[in-house]
Parts: structure tokens; sequence; C-alpha cells
């Protein structure tokens, strides 16, 4: 590619182009992951959709390996690519609150920080992730899971529309009107259909909400965590909570006496009547009294927001995850194990539920498959230092390996790095042949593939140009 083209190229921008000579360089090409260390070969901070247009051309003509950030969140890293061109849209931020119709259109660089921001001033909500530094594209395309599933469902039953440019650079809209099938596969299927410019969400009641984190000893991680299991299976849709195993921050809040303790915790968001709060959680709190109670009355957004402090972007993440049905006292119990043997202080296990409201929709209905897991786990080695780095990995892996076979099959793949085909096909089960098919329609030569990649599979009456 000669330098005459790249001008050429870069003419036409009304975003900025950063090459490797460029200053900027090192800096704009990190991603959240710090494990993630890739070189591309130039990078398109976007400024509107006819940037976005140009370099799927630039990148189809040239031949060349193309990746797409949105907030740069993704576990993997695949938001970069090493020689190739990386679509950044963390410059396209609009976001449109339309009252009458509660629903808000947010363009795809924004983050759930921003959006939620946006959101919450008019007493709303679109049900999203637990870290408001994440991207509202990755999050969604994926799924979206987090604090309001049970109540509201996913991020992506929330979707009414999205505006999407194609493989050929061509604009579409996708919904359950227009290019039905498209807005199926993005419900879930990842960013491997297109380029997701703005996202329309229907807006749902939340504001200020009673949650946040309750811990416990981990001596008692086995009778907390069927605890959990058997109030959550159970409990009122407008109550959510997250288990998870932790480690104390060695800083305030907490109280100094459980600095750097190993601990079993529950993240709750209770969404319902204020006067009920204290009364609803009456019966939780006396189960077995928490060593540590910050629960109370907050924003939404400070809930969303509550551990961005922890976790800067940098540090080196290793993920692994499953879906999963039920906890049997055997898998409880190697759980108690692996939460106990946590290599660093920043590692964790997060235990989400998806019943409620997420398994009232059918399990082809979307992309997402897994309607009747309970739960989607992960497992997270987590350290900023990378002599730690096989550390993290290994105890990651070993409490996979020694949970997965009581899993359901897949994985929630905004939790998974890269495994392979054969982890993606088990993630959408019987969707996967659409997806497939779906995937040769609107994208036949695989350009967008540097994610949870689906390849693309013709109908033997097909053909590819």
């Amino acid at each position: 590619m000669t330098n005459e083209i790249i001008s050429t190229f870069e003419a036409g921008l009304r975003g900025k182009l950063v090459q490797p000579a460029d200053a900027a360089y090192n800096t704009v090409r990190k991603v959240y992951n710090g494990m993630i260390d890739k070189y591309p070969a130039m990078i398109c901070i976007c400024a509107d959709v006819a940037d976005i247009i140009a370099c799927v051309h630039f990148a189809r003509e040239n031949n060349m390996l193309l990746a797409v950030r949105g907030g740069g969140h993704n576990a993997g890293g695949l938001g970069i690519c090493d020689g190739g061109l990386v679509i950044d849209l963390s410059g396209m931020k609009a976001i449109k609150i339309n009252h009458a119709s509660k629903t808000v259109a947010v363009e795809s660089g924004c983050l759930l920080k921003e959006m939620d921001a946006a959101t919450h001033e008019a007493g709303m909500a679109v049900p999203s992730g637990i870290f408001g530094t994440t991207g509202v594209a990755g999050l969604t395309l994926g799924g979206g899971l987090g604090h309001l599933t049970r109540q509201y469902g996913l991020s992506i039953d929330n979707l009414i529309a999205a505006e999407v440019v194609l493989a050929d650079g061509s604009q579409v809209k996708a919904s359950a009107e227009e290019n039905s099938d498209l807005f199926w596969a993005l419900r879930g299927g990842g960013g491997n259909f297109g380029i997701v410019v703005s996202f329309l969400f229907t807006l749902s009641p939340a504001h200020t909400i009673y949650g946040g984190p309750m811990l416990w000893h981990i001596e008692d991680a086995k009778e907390m965590m069927q605890w959990y299991h058997n109030f959550i299976t159970k409990a009122p849709e407008n109550i959510n909570g997250f288990f998870a195993f932790l480690t104390v921050p060695p800083g305030a809040p907490f109280p100094e006496h459980l600095h750097m303790k190993k601990m079993c915790g529950i993240v709750w968001c209770y969404n319902g009547d204020p006067g009920k709060a204290e009364e609803v959680f009456q019966p939780i709190r006396a189960f077995k009294t928490p060593a540590l109670d910050f629960v109370g009355f907050m924003p939404l957004p400070a809930l969303q927001t509550m551990f961005d402090g922890l976790y800067p972007p940098g540090l080196l993440w290793y993920w692994k995850a499953d879906f999963v049905k039920d906890l049997s006292s055997t898998s409880i119990a190697l759980h108690a194990e692996y939460g106990n043997n946590m290599p660093t202080p920043l590692s964790s296990m997060h235990m989400y539920p998806v019943n409620g409201a997420a398994s009232r929709v059918g399990k082809n209905d979307t992309a997402w498959h897994y309607r009747d897991a309970n739960y989607a786990v992960v497992i997270v080695g987590i350290d900023g230092d990378p002599a730690n780095k096989e550390k993290i990995i290994n105890w990651a892996k070993d409490y996979w390996n020694a949970l997965h076979p009581f899993s359901a099959g897949g994985a929630y793949v905004n939790f998974m790095m890269d495994e392979g085909e054969e982890r993606i096909a088990a993630t959408y089960g019987d969707n996967y042949k659409r997806l497939m098919e779906i995937k040769a329609k609107y994208d036949p030569h695989n350009l967008f593939r540097v994610n949870q990649n689906i390849k693309p599979q013709f109908r033997k009456a097909d053909t590819v140009a």
C-alpha cells in the first residue's frame, strides 16, 4: 500500500487517522485489557457515519484485516488487531431521548456511564452492565447483562432498532419491520454482521434504587451460595443480585479489619417501592448477618459505576465463562474451594442471574440462546503486574475446568476470550446454523471477523459474488 493511497484515504476523512509513526499511536492502540498488546497498521477515530463507510470500503478494497472498537472493554481485546485497520467509534457519542415514546437513541461510541447519566435525568434506564467504562455497543451486541436483567431483561430485549453499516458499505436499518433477520442476529450475535452506528432502546422506570454490596466471610461461602441459589431463582423480579468472590480492597470505605480478606458477597439492586425496601431485605439480612453491609438508597448510576475505580484500564484480565442452570452441592463446594484460593487481590468470580424477565424471551427469538440458564458465570484472573500473568491464567483455567462439567454448555460471548469455533457454536446452540446463513447474506466474505466469529455458511441455492 503506497503513501499516496493512504494519503488519499486520510484526506477524505472527517475524523483522525492514527498511524504507527504518530505520537498518539501507543496510547490510542491500547484497549481495556492490558493482556492484549496489538499493533494495527492504522486506527481511524471516526467522526461520523461517512468515516465508517469510507473505512469499510478501504479495508475491503485493500484486503485489510478490520477490527471495530466501541468502548474497547472486550474481554478478548477484539476491538484491536495486528497489522490491520481499526475503526474506532469513540468519537461518536450522541444520545437523544424521546420522552413521548420513552426511547433513547445512542451512538456506538458511548460508554454505559454516559448513557446512564443521560437517561437518569429522565428517571429511566436501559438495562445494561455493571461497569460505567463498558461500551454500549459491544455490551449490547453480545446480549447486555447487568443489574436490571431480572426486571427488564437483557439490553437486546430492550432494543427496538439499529442503524447498521454493512460489509458492502451500505447503511441499513434493522428492526422487527426492516431487515428482521439482521435484527434477530444483532441481538446476541456480536459484531459479525455489520457496524452498528446507533441503537434505539426502549426506556424503563429506574432512578433511585436500593442496592450495593453485602459481604460474608469466605468460610460461609458454601452456605451463602446455596441460600443465594434458593433465593434468587424465586425472588420478585424487581430484586437483582449477583454473587461474587472477592478480596476486600485495603482502603476506605471498607473497615480496616476486613482489608485484604477473601470474602463472598452479593451486589444487590432493588428497583421496587422505596417504602418497602427495608421490609424486602429484612429476611435477607436475617438469614446470616453480613460482615459488611453497604446496601442502601442510591442513584442507579452510582451503582453502575461503583467498581470503576477498582478496575482502571490497563490491568491484565484472563476470562473464562459458562452458562449454568443449577447449583449442586458438589459444584458449590468446588466454587468455595477456588474462591478461597484467588491468586491476586483483584481476581474474582461473578455469578449473574439471567432468570426473571430475561427467561421469558424464547431461545429462538433472538440470537442469545441460553434463555433457560439461571446464571452467567464468569471467572476472571486479574492483576496489574505482568509477572503474575501465568498465575492468574492458571487459576482461571483450573477453576473453569473443575466447574465446566456442571455447566449448560455455552457461555456469554462478552465474557469469552479467543476460545475457538467449537465454543462459539456451543454458545449459540440451535441458533448457530441460522446465524451462519445470515452472516453469509450480510457479510459473505467475512470482512467482520475480528470478533467471536461466526463463519458464513451458504444455503445450496445461494452463491457469493
